[in-house]
């Protein structure tokens, strides 16, 4: 594969394949890594991804898990008060919402990056075009005509050529890959100019609550943890601010005064002008060339969930390339990608941008109403986090309602130990069972007659049991309650943790993996509507 961008996308995208032993090429146009923080916010299923890529735990010291995002008119009225419930365990195990320092992901994306093999990063190499067809010789193995010829400018002018068989744009929201493929982008009609300042205050504080959201006609305004010890505020850019002013230092310590910051007690680490969109390709893919992250949506920062959507993006395709690439699956399985992804990064969206249309009331009586409006809403009591919707139509059981839900993972006994469950069995496929010892459908293995339990195991799928005195036991007796309300014994979860079907009694784990086969032989894979 050829990876273009070294962002976060693109260096966990090369991580996920790289360790399939898959040969990845990453082409980054930029000389040197970017070194400053952009995105600040991870949700629970994100840092799970993360932690399958074996980064989260080294990441995780480095982060400030949020309590809770209080949003406020001017005068202190509270409007809205998402409650982050540290506390509380999510469905990832993670909690719902961390605050981190992005050059801190990115340097552990890097250095794992470094320790696969079959991955090479080559930085100042500037993408100029891609050329599918025929090609002379074989590509690692495949055979001529199957390849795509990457050509771009390396350093000093130099001509370089990568030849893959699978082109991933992760470059970014003026992506060349997604220029090249000719893929369309709809524009969902948010723009709005913000000046992002992160400071790191010479005496850290602990903010309570961690979050802020001003949202104040005067000047709407974030005010949000970037990790520990720093702070990111955003400012919108109002109709009288001059442009050529808007964007200075000097602007930065001006609107940072009112917060008690100054640059007598706290480092300005960056400051720059961003327009916020909001954009979404229509496709995800034509013939070899795909798009991932920022070259596939844009979306206003209100909830956060800018890098998590393409976190996502990487878990999705990371295992359906390795499916295609190793044969299990034909390329048709990669159509899937585009079905499964885009209803779920059109709602974080859409979600985004209805928070802006909140937080964006410039005339003051409009606002007045607005906190009218809200003001009851935030005496209720805080509010939990909304969790995005299931993925789209594509690799799933098909008439389970519960296909496409993400999968449990709650602390797991293994040999007297408690672990996380994506740990405790190494991700990827996996059947899990639940219940007493030798009850039907709750041992997978044993479930699978012979010509399945081998295709299984080519594919890389493995069997587990939770059972009271085995090596698997459910430590707090959570997947007890997971399966109850499941109304299942058995559950087939994919390599991106969401459950491609359920099932139960006798029979059960033959039929999960048989329909799985259906599915990744195409009979099954169906994509609607958009993607």
């Amino acid at each position: 594969m050829a990876v273009i961008g070294a962002g976060p996308v693109g260096l966990l995208l090369a991580l996920l394949l790289g360790r399939q032993g898959w040969q990845v090429e990453v082409l980054e146009r930029q000389a040197t890594g970017y070194g400053r923080p952009r995105a600040v916010h991870l949700d629970h299923e994100a840092a799970r991804i993360l932690q399958n890529a074996g980064i989260m735990d080294d990441l995780a010291p480095q982060t400030e898990v949020m309590d809770s995002y209080l949003w406020r008119n001017a005068a202190g009225t509270a409007l809205l008060w998402l409650n982050g419930a540290p506390d509380v365990p999510t469905v990832s195990g993670w909690p719902a919402s961390t605050m981190f320092h992005q050059p801190d992901l990115e340097r552990l994306l890097a250095e794992a990056v470094s320790r696969q093999p079959g991955v090479r990063v080559r930085m100042g190499h500037d993408v100029r075009d891609v050329v599918a067809g025929p090609v002379s010789g074989p590509v690692n193995g495949t055979a001529a005509g199957e390849s795509v010829s990457v050509q771009a400018d390396g350093p000093g002018g130099a001509r370089a050529e990568v030849r893959a068989r699978w082109v991933i744009g992760c470059d970014g929201a003026d992506s060349r890959i997604r220029q090249l493929a000719g893929l369309d982008v709809a524009d969902h009609h948010y723009q709005a100019q913000w000046l992002i300042v992160d400071v790191r205050p010479a005496e850290p504080a602990r903010w309570s609550p961690l979050n802020i959201q001003v949202c104040d006609p005067a000047r709407p305004t974030t005010a949000v943890s970037g990790g520990p010890g720093r702070r990111r505020f955003e400012f919108m850019r109002l109709p009288g601010d001059a442009e050529d002013d808007f964007g200075s230092a000097a602007t930065a310590w001006r609107l940072l005064e009112p917060w008690d910051l100054t640059p007598a007690n706290a480092v300005l680490e960056r400051h720059a002008v961003y327009t916020f969109g909001a954009r979404l390709v229509d496709q995800w893919r034509r013939g070899r060339l795909l798009v991932a992250g920022d070259a596939a949506h844009q979306m206003p920062p209100f909830a956060g969930q800018g890098l998590c959507s393409g976190l996502r993006d990487a878990a999705s395709l990371a295992w359906k390339l390795d499916l295609v690439l190793a044969g299990h699956a034909p390329e048709t399985l990669l159509d899937s990608y585009g079905s499964e992804r885009w209803p779920q990064v059109r709602a974080a969206i859409d979600f985004s941008v209805e928070l802006g249309k909140i937080i964006c009331v410039l005339d003051p009586a409009a606002a007045a109403t607005r906190d009218r409006d809200f003001a009851p809403i935030a005496e209720a009591g805080p509010m939990p986090l909304p969790d995005p919707p299931p993925p789209g139509p594509g690799v799933w059981l098909p008439g389970d309602p519960q296909a496409g839900q993400l999968a449990l993972q709650a602390p797991v006994g293994q040999d007297g130990s408690r672990a996380r469950l994506d740990d405790a069995t190494g991700g990827g496929w996996v059947l899990l069972g639940h219940g007493a010892e030798g009850s039907a459908g709750a041992d997978p293995a044993g479930d699978l007659p012979a010509d399945l339990a081998r295709w299984w195991a080519a594919l890389g799928g493995r069997c587990f049991q939770l059972t009271p005195a085995g090596p698997l036991q459910d430590s707090t007796g959570a997947y007890g309650r997971w399966f109850g309300t499941l109304e299942r014994d058995t559950v087939l979860i994919r390599p991106d943790s969401y459950l491609f079907g359920t099932a139960a009694g006798p029979g059960a784990a033959a039929g999960l993996v048989d329909a799985l086969r259906s599915a990744l032989e195409g009979e099954a894979i169906v994509p609607i509507g958009r993607g």
